[in-house]
């Protein structure tokens, strides 16, 4: 995270103070290069899991694009247009210079209120890695708002992992940081929305189908499974 030419830990004190929007504004030019983005081992085995059970799609949506980590894999599943949508005019611009090709298309706006443009136009959405910035309570608007992008039949595409046993380091350590990130948001505005655990998979299938989605779950077998046989990381299909 803080190497020669990462952000240095000045840097993310001053996304962290900042709005998320501000925050990932100044994060853009380096953020390919810190832990944040969506490593391509999670990439390749969604790519090749959606493309076995599903095939090819037409047009592609990646919702919460960043700076664009999914957009070749979408360009490689789908025929036709594909569509990254973030709330950060900066994230959107390094994604369109590591994009320039006229199938794609950057398109700003907050994913709890897509534009009315985006509106049933799709036949496959995905998202990864920014569903930590939405509230518990802020899940219907998102998923309705993506079930109104996708076309009958669509797919809505992303990884959800496995809970981590309080046994193990990692659960102290994600619990600490939204301890800490609850604190920083009680004493500092504007607020920075960023938890690790707030995306339980029982509350996350129930809104998916109050949001009029049918939904199952395949193992990424890619990342193994724990000693009592659950895989580490799923994908979540979530079908309009």
């Amino acid at each position: 995270m803080f190497t020669t030419h990462g952000p240095s830990v000045r840097e993310l004190a001053v996304q962290g103070l900042s709005s998320v929007e501000r925050g990932y504004d100044l994060l853009a030019p380096k953020f390919d290069l810190t832990p944040f983005r969506t490593p391509d081992r999670m990439l390749d085995a969604v790519e090749e899991t959606l493309a076995q059970r599903e095939g090819s799609f037409g047009t592609g949506l990646d919702v919460c694009c960043g700076t664009g980590a999914a957009i070749g894999m979408l360009r490689r599943l789908c025929l036709d247009r594909v569509t990254g949508v973030d709330l950060s005019a900066g994230m959107l611009a390094e994604a369109a210079r590591a994009y320039p090709d006229e199938r794609v298309d950057f398109v700003r706006g907050d994913a709890r209120a897509l534009p009315p443009a985006l509106g049933d136009s799709y036949d496959l959405a995905v998202s990864f890695g920014a569903f930590g910035h939405f509230l518990p309570a802020e899940r219907p608007a998102l998923f309705s708002g993506v079930h109104s992008a996708l076309r009958e039949g669509g797919v809505f595409a992303f990884p959800i992992g496995a809970p981590i046993p309080p046994s193990s380091p990692l659960w102290w350590a994600v619990a600490g940081f939204d301890a800490v990130m609850r604190v920083r948001n009680a004493v500092w505005r504007p607020p920075f929305v960023m938890y690790y655990r707030t995306f339980p998979l029982s509350g996350v299938r129930a809104d998916l189908r109050a949001a009029g989605f049918t939904v199952e779950t395949v193992p990424l077998d890619h990342f193994g499974r724990t000693p009592q046989g659950a895989p580490h990381w799923r994908l979540v299909l979530a079908r309009r």
